[in-house]
């Protein structure tokens, strides 16, 4: 690690690529560009790398295996087993910036790119004024930025508990209380499961929409490896194979109010809605702990209106509601966002953006192979 001072390239010097973002994807890339004979400077606004991985929920462990989840010039150490803990994925990647000796700067936030005036690179603005010039940047300030939190009627007036899944660390806080999680991917899913062994009273999940479920592994052979090779083949037909294997792999859960999806899976997951990867979530929800329920429409005093109209009044409201990747402030001027996601949906001459998409081969694996892909381009451009 360096100060928060970027050291400015020397006159005879080709100014260095600025990677935004000391998480997986902007290490990545850095170490990749490194390796192309590109110096990158990695500018992280905390004062650590792996920020967002520190402040996940303890319980968390990766879904995707530790083979297919390492980046680029070094594997991730056998003895973090097959699903690599949150903590050890922190170890890992400070690891990584010391092996591949990175020159990051923290305590630098970028609040905004623009074009050089004379066309030919990038102005970065950050704190505490500085202007950064350089030939090419890379956006990799992560998928999990802004997290989002629903508008709903009435929430600003419950009495109740309301936080944002960010906040939740573990059950402890929650033992002995009445819990309503709200929305179903992986996150809602794993802190339901999380807070019924930890001893809350009584958990109940708010599906709007019922997702797909699969098996993290099966006699061995983990889903992420089904996702790769998901990836070249049409949507259509992998979404009809996929009804067979996942009344063969995943019981009928519809009598507990779980029903199965009548949307495909892979057309699902294109649009950004991945499966849940099941770590007790059939268990809990066959055996009654987890109480799946409907859709949140509101929030009234102490209650919580749910779409079918029934009121519940739990004591704490967890919404794994999602996050967006808050880049408009950043990019957004460059017309480079999608205007319904918000996450980058072109590319411009040396402004690269990386770990913005959450695909079913893994997200990890695929910000390693971004990072060769942009290393490349920079290097060609170089």
């Amino acid at each position: 690690m360096t100060d928060a001072n970027p050291t400015p390239a020397r006159s005879h010097e080709r100014p260095p690529v600025y990677v935004i973002g000391g998480g997986p994807g902007g290490l990545a890339a850095a170490a990749s560009l490194k390796a192309h004979g590109v110096r990158a400077v990695v500018l992280e606004k905390s004062d650590r790398v792996a920020a967002s991985w520190r402040a996940h929920y303890d319980r968390l462990h990766l879904h995707t295996t530790r083979r297919l989840s390492s980046l680029p010039g070094l594997p991730i150490p056998r003895r973090f087993g097959r699903w690599v803990s949150r903590d050890n994925v922190v170890r890992y990647l400070e690891k990584y910036a010391e092996y591949h000796d990175l020159e990051v700067v923290t305590g630098v936030e970028v609040t905004r790119v623009d074009r050089a005036e004379d066309g030919s690179g990038w102005i970065l603005r950050a704190t505490g004024g500085r202007e950064l010039s350089c030939a090419a940047v890379v956006v990799a300030t992560g998928y999990n930025h802004t997290p989002r939190l629903p508008d709903w009627p009435g929430s600003a007036t419950y009495t109740g508990t309301l936080l944002h899944a960010s906040a939740y660390r573990g059950p402890a806080p929650y033992a002995g209380q009445d819990v309503l999680v709200v929305g179903v991917g992986n996150t809602g899913a794993e802190i339901a499961v999380d807070l019924i062994e930890g001893g809350a009273a009584r958990v109940r999940l708010a599906v709007r929409t019922a997702p797909h479920i699969v098996r993290r592994s099966t006699l061995g052979w983990p889903a992420q490896l089904t996702g790769i090779l998901c990836r070249r083949l049409p949507v259509r037909l992998v979404d009809r194979l996929a009804v067979p294997l996942g009344r063969l792999s995943v019981p009928d859960l519809t009598e507990h109010g779980l029903p199965r999806p009548d949307t495909g899976l892979y057309s699902r997951a294109r649009e950004g809605s991945i499966p849940v990867q099941d770590v007790g979530l059939i268990d809990a929800v066959r055996a009654g702990k987890v109480e799946p329920v409907a859709a949140v429409d509101a929030f009234d005093g102490d209650a919580v209106v749910l779409s079918d109209g029934t009121r519940v009044t739990p004591d704490t409201v967890i919404a794994a509601t999602g996050y967006s990747q808050g880049l408009e402030s950043l990019v957004g001027h460059l017309d480079v966002l999608d205007p319904r996601t918000g996450r980058p949906r072109t590319a411009l001459p040396g402004l690269y953006c990386t770990g913005y998409t959450n695909p079913i081969s893994g997200m990890l694996r695929e910000m390693a192979r971004d990072a060769d892909r942009i290393a490349k381009a920079v290097a060609k451009r170089a």
